[in-house]
This record gives structure tokens, sequence and C-alpha cells, in this order.
């Protein structure tokens, strides 16, 4: 299929169509800058939920009743779940399918686990990206479920409208949340598994630490519980979503946003390109090859053979 009959299915929503130009972006195929470049015009009218915690705190449920939730309002639904983790651990590619094998089958639910990593890194520009094409295809909501609150995640979830922080009672979560700096990046904070012991401490505990964080915008993040299993608070917290939307569209705390996230796609996008071009010099690979063997006999060390790989 060429680049212009693959935008045309994909300015229409065609799922396959969808499907087979984010594989491109992922692999870093021919054309995917032209697909980029045509898809980035057509983006900025979908509703990008970012939904992140640590592991065991009931995110995949949450997500997929979420996603219900909007779809019997009559809206389009793309959920991107990242895996950074290697592809053969089944967590995003088998576990997700699975849970969300129902919801996948409707026409207005695309599910697509994003859990490969190019040689060069990429995995959050890809996903960002992936993001961006959803959007293009005419999807009203696209949620974003990242599996861990590792760097990547954390800067995937900074490139969503809105941002949800999925805690759960008596997991010591609100220290790991400190620890792994997404404090400052929930718009939203969930905590799910309500119907657990210790819910009252952990939303105090949660209460007292946001109190500490100063945003710039001043926006005082809601705490919602859920019980994701029995469908009880999701509507609240897509009132909660909402509210964060309208009060974005208000300042201009929005623009700002927008502009943080567009420099960190550049970053990630020319680290990206420079990388790959270096790499892409005759004699490189093995250049690469004979530095880490003798790095790896102490004969060099990394800094020095940096400078020899860039200046050589």
């Amino acid at each position: 299929m060429n680049s212009e009959i693959l935008l045309e299915k994909l300015f229409a929503g065609e799922a396959r169509a969808v499907a087979r130009a984010i594989t491109k972006i992922e692999n870093g195929a021919d054309g995917a800058a032209e697909i980029m470049k045509a898809v980035f015009p057509k983006t900025g009218n979908a509703l990008v939920i970012g939904i992140t915690g640590s592991p065991g705190a009931g995110k995949s449920s949450l997500v997929d009743k979420l996603a219900l939730y909007y779809k019997e309002k009559g809206e389009r639904i793309g959920i991107v779940c990242v895996d950074p983790s290697s592809p053969f651990s089944g967590g995003a590619i088998l576990g997700d399918r699975i849970r969300m094998q129902t919801l996948g089958l409707d026409k207005n639910v695309f599910i697509r686990s994003m859990a490969t990593r190019g040689n060069l890194g990429g995995l959050s520009r890809a996903t960002v990206d992936a993001v961006a094409i959803l959007d293009a295809a005419g999807f009203d909501k696209v949620i974003v479920e990242t599996v861990g609150v590792g760097q990547d995640e954390v800067e995937i979830v900074k490139t969503a409208d809105v941002s949800v922080v999925v805690l759960v009672p008596g997991m010591g979560d609100d220290i790991q949340a400190i620890k792994a700096g997404i404090m400052e990046i929930g718009d939203v904070f969930v905590i799910n598994k309500a119907d657990r012991e210790g819910v009252l401490r952990t939303e105090k505990e949660l209460e007292a630490l946001l109190s500490l964080a100063h945003r710039p915008d001043f926006w005082n993040s809601p705490i919602v519980k859920t019980v994701a299993t029995e469908n009880k608070g999701i509507e609240d917290l897509s009132k909660a979503i909402e509210s964060y939307k309208e009060f974005q569209a208000q300042g201009e705390a929005s623009l700002i946003r927008r502009q943080a996230i567009a420099r960190w796609r550049l970053l990630e996008l020319l680290r990206e390109k420079l990388l790959s071009d270096l790499l892409g010099k005759n004699g490189t690979s093995e250049k690469l090859e004979q530095l880490a063997l003798d790095i790896a006999e102490k004969k060099n060390n990394p800094y020095s053979a940096v400078e020899e790989m860039l200046h050589g």
C-alpha cells in the first residue's frame, strides 16, 4: 500500500491503515517521517489521557472500564499499552489482548501494545507518534497505559493532555510515587481497589503530599476513589479528567505544556536521527564492536571511545 492510499484510509479511520502506520513508525521504516509530516496537521482533536502507576495497582482494569464508559457514550477510543520490557514477557502483548478481547472486537475501539524497542531506543517517541496517528484518525479519546513508573513511562505520560496516577491502599505506593517523581505529573489521582483496608490512610497521606507540591498552574489535583473491577467510581474519574481539560482550556498553561511537549519531541527525534546517522556510516558498526571489545578488555574507556567515534 503506498503512502498516499495509506494516509487516505488512515484519515478515514480505517483500523488496518492505523495499525500499519503505527508499525511503520515503530520500526522506523522508509516513509515513516512522511507519514508523520502528513499526520501532524490533523492532530489536536483527541483528548489524550495518560494512565500510570506501579504494577499491581489495577491500571488495566481501570483503562478497560474507562474505555467502556466512553464507548457507551458513542465515542471512538484508542488504547496504547506501553510495556518497555521484553516482548517475550507476555505482559503487554498477551495480558492486555486477552483481557481486552471483548473490548477490542468493537469497531470503535482500537488497542495497540507498544512493547518493542529498536536498537536506538525510541520507545517514548514511537508511542507519542502512535498517539498522534490515532488522533489524526478521528479517535475522540486516546488512553495511554504504561506498565511501570520508570523514566520512560513518566516521559510518555507527560505528553498526555491529562495524566492520571493510580495508587492502591496499603502497598506503600505513596512513597513509590514520590520517588518516581510522579507526584508532579499527576493531574488526577486515583485510589483504586478502594474496597480494601487502609483507603482513608492512603487518601490522607496523598492529600498531605499534594499540599506540599507546588504546581505552576495552581491546579488542585483531585483524588478519586474507584473499584474498577466493580465499575465503581468510573464516572467520577471521567468528570475529574474533564474538569482538568476545562481548567487547561482557560489559561495559558495548556500552551506552556504543549510547548514543553514539542521541545521534548524535538529532542527525542534529534537524538534518534543523529544516532542513526552516525551508526549508518560505513564501517561504524565494526568500529563499535572493536571499541566495545577494547573497553571490555580494559584497553580503552567509554569516554575516549565516544570521542573516537565522533571525531575518529
